[in-house]
């Protein structure tokens, strides 16, 4: 159990300048808790060479009060009831806002993406593969965006979790106010953001991640070349998670995102059944070949606590560079370039990538 104050202060510590998922699990880790975490935060900026505030308790006072009011709670990353295939991601976030059932989250689930502006036959067709998916067990996830996505929920209702870009409190699309109280009232409804944040474009790649991650697979039903669907199925594919398409047309835009990730590698399928074949048995090892194996350093916790950082200033630049590439031209210890990692972050010199990988920062 998390006590009230460490709660408060897990809040806090999250909503603090330059804090992500990767980096707020190291301080935990560092500093055994986020109490002691956001007390070391001045002094860990001043090291990465920046004066540091953390987020004020007025701040989070209020942002509690706002969840509350909204019909939601908290679920933080290492209670039994956060999603254990969400928890496997590197970037999982740390602390999700939740309205609804939370245990759908831990029954087989399928990730259903798609364009926007969709083909009515894609929609029926979409909407039908999630009552059938539905019907077998299986809850479907998607992001309540227009087009395949809500076809998606209305299909699998209540069997249904969707995800958002804003927080838990901002109805988006306008459109799916009455499907998203639907799903939070039936279904599952979970947020990264805090409540009253209106969703911006940097908000739906980080929707995206937590889509994918929930499921074992995900399928994208019809996209164009170049969509958040396409994004939300390479990430399933880099956390080894398996990636279905639909194919289409050759002579329609909205198919060729699908044709392309089927001749990319991801698994061609035409029913149902193609779909529950593949996840009744998956065991981690997908048929799909949509990914990019990206290795990682992870230090132990005694080793972070102990961490001294490394000087590894120099071998940084504006162009994304994997961790262990920096941990073996340093020739230091993991642990020692981790710490490092984290007070630049912290300073605001740090950007983190997809992969593992990092930068300076382009405002540091």
């Amino acid at each position: 159990m998390i006590s009230q104050d460490e709660a408060f202060a897990r809040i806090r510590l999250l909503r603090s300048p330059n804090i992500g998922p990767v980096t707020y699990l190291h301080l935990l880790q560092r500093f055994g808790n986020a109490q002691a975490a956001l007390y070391a935060l001045p002094d860990l900026g001043k090291r990465g060479g920046r004066s540091y505030r953390p987020s004020g308790r007025e701040q989070v006072e209020q942002e509690i009060a706002a969840v509350r009011a909204s019909g939601a709670r908290y679920l933080f990353h290492d209670t039994p009831e956060y999603p254990a295939l969400l928890a496997q991601l590197e970037s999982a976030p740390p602390i999700l806002t939740v309205r609804g059932d939370v245990s759908l989250a831990r029954k087989p689930c399928l990730a259903m993406v798609g364009a926007r502006n969709a083909s009515a036959a894609a929609v029926k067709l979409a909407r039908d593969f999630a009552a059938a998916l539905a019907g077998e067990g299986f809850v479907v996830v998607s992001g309540l965006a227009r087009g395949i996505d809500g076809a998606a929920h209305q299909g699998a209702i209540p069997a249904t979790i969707g995800v958002i870009a804003s927080g838990i409190d901002i109805a988006y699309p306008p459109q799916h106010a009455d499907l998203q109280e639907q799903i939070a009232s039936d279904g599952l409804l979970l947020a990264e953001q805090p409540p009253g944040t209106e969703p911006r474009g940097s908000h739906f790649p980080s929707r995206n991640r937590i889509i994918a991650g929930l499921a074992a697979g995900t399928l994208v039903v019809e996209a164009a070349p170049r969509s958040g669907s396409l994004i939300t199925a390479r990430l399933a594919g880099e956390a080894g998670r398996e990636v279905m398409a639909i194919p289409g047309s050759p002579l329609d835009t909205r198919s060729q995102g699908c044709n392309h990730l089927i001749r990319e590698g991801a698994v061609l399928v035409q029913a149902p059944e193609d779909v529950i074949e593949l996840l009744s048995d998956f065991d981690g090892k997908p048929r799909s070949i949509l990914r990019e194996s990206v290795p990682a350093f992870e230090p132990a916790m005694d080793d972070v606590k102990d961490a001294e950082p490394a000087d590894i200033a120099g071998l940084l630049t504006m162009a994304p560079v994997a961790v262990d590439e920096l941990i073996r031209q340093s020739g230091e210890k993991p642990a020692a370039v981790q710490m490092a990692l984290l007070e630049l972050e912290i300073a605001g010199c740090l950007q983190r990538h997809a992969g593992g990988r990092v930068s300076l920062s382009r405002e540091g």
